[in-house]
């Protein structure tokens, strides 16, 4: 197709890769955000999200003139909102993000345009939020104005390569929104591109998510049982899923990100008397943190004052920086407020000035136990006897089944396993 202007409304872990990938192929985009440290560092050429390559693209796509960077909308042929849509403290979605974005691209829109959003939203959002606040722009929806949902579904760590490579959904108001959508998208996109309405868009990509929710709570519960049984939850999944037709998630100290611990609340609110299964897997994922803390207090239950914890990894997932939602921080914030805790931080992903991370050695001195969150590649390496000799108590306790526990209780570590019954 002829190369487009499009306006991309929202640079963080979405909008800007997907910004570089038009850019990369030829599209002039300009990427807004209200964010001024992220518009200074794009005019610099350098990205603030660490991503495999996407400092490369961006280079690249700033120094072409295909990426400019701003804080307001203009005129183009297409325009992409791809801001965040978090949760409030009931639950609820927080649509402010949608509707702001939405309202500010009104005054640009022009006969011939199309607007899509793929920010994660609950069914219903395009239909009964985004459309009636474009029609302000007086153009005829559907006709001379298209209007499209189509959301990312793409894995952090690999976002690039997935945006290339993964099917895609494309939900427009009409036929003729469809498929202008999918003929853009295909500037990069070598999946396959699936065609359907809006509303049934919305809820693929929220019951995808929700989907791996559930299935994460009942490893979970898996886990808690096991525990109880005298047995390791970690070989019962492995062992089931040598069957063809099973395949159980792992168990873990909760579920972070912005995908997975947000979306199914999407579906409750909307038909909260229909989703107890829903709901109830998200109740059972968020009770993870308090599981692992009380799990904590029993390990060092012999302990009299304060309890030195030395955490590896507080980010919400392997080899990534993104904290949205991590678990592991509501383990912290939990054991805060018992009071009788100070935590260090071991994390080489973090760099958020909110979050003091040490070097090993220094955060394991005088440490009554080692709390392995995160299963970081790097971890894998650490040279635990080295860690032993500077520790106080030696306890481990590992919520990914991601170290020897044999290997560490010869070192000479009490090795606690979540999921595993002692």
């Amino acid at each position: 197709m002829e190369k487009q202007k499009i306006c991309i409304i929202g640079l963080g872990y979405i909008g800007l890769p997907t910004a570089v990938m038009f850019a990369t192929h030829g599209h002039k985009i300009i990427g807004v955000d209200l964010n001024e440290s992220v518009i200074n560092a794009l005019k610099d050429a350098k990205s603030l999200i660490k991503e495999p390559y996407l400092d490369i693209l961006v280079q690249a796509a700033v120094k072409s003139g295909n990426l400019k960077a701003q804080a307001v909308p203009e005129e183009a042929d297409a325009f992409i909102i791809a801001v965040p849509t978090p949760i409030k403290q009931d639950k609820t979605a927080d649509l402010s993000y949608i509707v702001a974005a939405t309202k500010a691209i009104v005054p640009y829109l022009r006969e011939g345009n199309v607007v899509i959003l793929e920010s994660t939203s609950p069914p219903g959002t395009v239909n009964e939020i985004m459309v009636p606040i474009l029609a302000q722009s007086g153009l005829d929806i559907g006709v001379q104005l298209m209007v499209a949902y189509s959301p990312e579904r793409v894995l952090p760590g690999r976002i690039l390569i997935e945006l290339v490579e993964n099917n895609r959904i494309v939900g427009g108001i009409n036929r003729k929104s469809a498929e202008m959508v999918r003929d853009l998208y295909r500037t990069f996109v070598n999946g396959e591109i699936y065609l359907t309405d809006q509303t049934t868009a919305e809820m693929c990509k929220i019951v995808e998510n929700t989907y791996r929710d559930v299935n994460i709570a009942l490893a979970n519960e898996l886990a808690i049982i096991c525990e109880q049984e005298g047995i390791n939850a970690w070989e019962v999944v492995e062992l089931c899923n040598k069957h063809p037709r099973v395949n159980i998630h792992q168990p873990g100290p909760g579920v972070g990100g912005h995908c997975i611990a947000v979306d199914p609340w999407f579906i409750v609110e909307k038909y909260p008397e229909k989703t107890q299964i829903i709901a109830l897997a998200r109740r059972t994922n968020d009770a993870m943190p308090k599981y692992v803390a009380d799990k904590i207090d029993a390990i060092l239950k012999s302990i009299v004052g304060l309890k030195k914890v030395t955490i590896l990894g507080i980010t919400y997932k392997a080899d990534v920086d993104d904290l949205r939602e991590s678990p592991v921080i509501h383990l912290m914030e939990l054991l805060q407020h018992r009071q009788d805790y100070v935590m260090s931080i071991v994390d080489p992903y973090v760099k958020s000035s909110d979050y003091n991370t040490e070097e090993l050695m220094l955060a394991a001195t005088g440490s009554d136990l080692i709390l392995l969150g995160v299963n970081h590649k790097e971890f894998a390496s650490i040279d635990f006897r080295a860690v032993a000799a500077v520790m106080r108590n030696k306890n481990f306790l590992d919520t990914r089944s991601f170290l020897n526990g044999d290997e560490l209780e010869r070192l000479g570590f009490h090795y606690f396993l979540l999921g595993r019954g002692q």
